[in-house]
């Protein structure tokens, strides 16, 4: 219990999460991205 109020009340706790949260979004943001310009290279070498 102490470990979730060290990690939601103190500043190196905050940025802790921050940091997870951010790490975690540029996942799902390359992912989609990488997705998108495979589906688009495909298609472009099929003509």
């Amino acid at each position: 219990m102490k470990l979730l109020t060290d990690l939601l009340s103190t500043g190196y706790g905050l940025l802790s999460v921050a940091t997870i949260a951010f790490v975690l979004g540029m996942c799902v943001f390359f992912y989609f991205y990488i997705k998108r310009m495979v589906e688009k290279d495909t298609k472009n070498a099929k003509k």
